[in-house]
C-alpha cells in the first residue's frame, strides 16, 4: 500500500511509476493506492499514469468501500516474465 497525502501534486506521477515497478520486481500482484477522495484531482493523476504502464500494469478499479472506496485504487500487476535459461 503505498499512501499518496504526503507527496506534492508535482510528484504523483514518477512516485507511482517508481513504486509500481518496484512492487511488480518484488513479486507482488496487488497494490492498494490511497489518494483521498477530495476532488478527485489526484485519483484521475493516478488513472492516467497507471494507463500509461501497460507492461506492469493487467487492471486496476476503485478499492471495495471497506478499503476506501473511490479515496484508493487497487492495481492488479501483470506477473514478471520468467527469464529464459541460459544454455549450457
Amino acid at each position: 500500500e503505498l499512501d499518496l497525502h504526503t507527496f506534492a501534486p508535482r510528484d504523483i506521477p514518477s512516485v507511482v511509476e517508481e513504486y509500481v515497478r518496484a512492487c511488480r520486481e518484488e513479486g507482488l500482484t496487488l497494490v492498494r493506492l490511497v489518494h483521498g477522495r477530495g476532488r478527485g484531482v489526484q485519483r484521475a493523476e493516478v488513472r492516467r499514469v497507471l494507463q500509461r504502464l501497460t507492461e506492469e500494469v493487467d487492471s486496476f478499479a476503485d478499492a471495495p468501500p471497506a478499503s476506501g472506496g473511490w479515496g484508493a485504487t487497487l492495481v492488479t500487476l501483470r506477473p514478471r516474465a520468467a527469464h529464459a535459461a541460459k544454455p549450457e
